[in-house]
């Protein structure tokens, strides 16, 4: 792996092999040793977003857009350069679930400086939630644009890993230009979209690793990224039923609301 080529590209274009260059495993965990919890917590949301399924039958018209935007979230888009209307769905979804608030805000197509093999390149998130006190990057939302059975992860975790390196150059920034501390060591809060079917992901990014990828060399010491998949009743339909369905619906909500925790949304 040490001999593996590196070269200096944008986070959006990170494969696999980019990962096997700098020494980044990805590791499945169930929801107990993900969350940390021994069962998911229920929903902080109104009854009707988990009891009614059709938006027609919502009585809050707040409730009823986000349900028209998960059906059109679901649907690909018709030609290959429409984005979907994931990204939409997401910030309207972190209203409702208090990820998006008073002191957070939601921004779609953030572009990051990406430190890497001697030159600064770039990450562009679909979706990121930043403490507004702090201007820190908390969660980083991917959407895998391919669906179906063509849902791939390899390259899609890939390159929300290179935004997660790039995000935690960036929240170093903010503290160093408020005279603070750098961090050593972070982890970053990632979630990779396949239409409404969210994927978990806590990436631990150290100062090392940021210096190996700075300099384009192979770190020495491993980095083991978690994933969880949230654990509908038909894992097999996942990506086609999403959170439509309401007992997949109550359960994704419940991995959202045991992610707070890890992507430090604590109010």
């Amino acid at each position: 792996m040490a001999n593996l080529i590196r070269s200096a590209k944008s986070g959006n274009d990170w494969t696999r092999g980019d990962l096997d260059a700098y020494n980044i495993y990805v590791t499945p965990q169930d929801t107990a040793t993900f969350f940390g919890i021994p069962a998911l917590p229920e929903p902080h949301v109104p009854a009707e977003i988990l009891n009614t399924q059709e938006a027609d039958g919502m009585l809050d018209d707040g409730h009823a857009r986000l349900i028209d935007l998960l059906d059109i979230a679901m649907v690909p888009p018709i030609n290959a350069t429409e984005e979907s209307a994931v990204d939409d769905f997401a910030v309207e979804l972190f209203r409702l679930l208090g990820y998006v608030g008073r002191r957070r805000y939601a921004r779609t197509r953030k572009d990051l400086p990406l430190p890497i093999c001697g030159e600064t390149r770039h990450a562009k998130t679909d979706v990121c939630i930043i403490d507004r006190l702090r201007n820190h990057i908390l969660l980083l939302v991917q959407e895998n644009k391919r669906y179906g059975a063509n849902a791939s992860f390899g390259d899609t975790e890939a390159q929300l890993i290179a935004e997660a390196v790039a995000a935690f150059v960036y929240n170093n920034e903010v503290r160093r230009a408020n005279n603070l501390p750098e961090l050593q060591e972070k982890v970053m809060a990632g979630i990779i979209m396949v239409g409404t079917t969210p994927t978990f992901y806590k990436v631990p990014i150290t100062a090392d690793l940021v210096f190996n990828i700075r300099h384009g060399q192979f770190p020495l010491q491993r980095t083991e990224v978690s994933v969880c998949y949230a654990p509908v009743a038909r894992q097999h339909r996942r990506w086609s039923e999403g959170m439509k369905p309401l007992d997949n619906r109550r359960t994704i909500l419940g991995c959202y609301e045991a992610f707070k925790a890890i992507a430090d949304i604590n109010d």
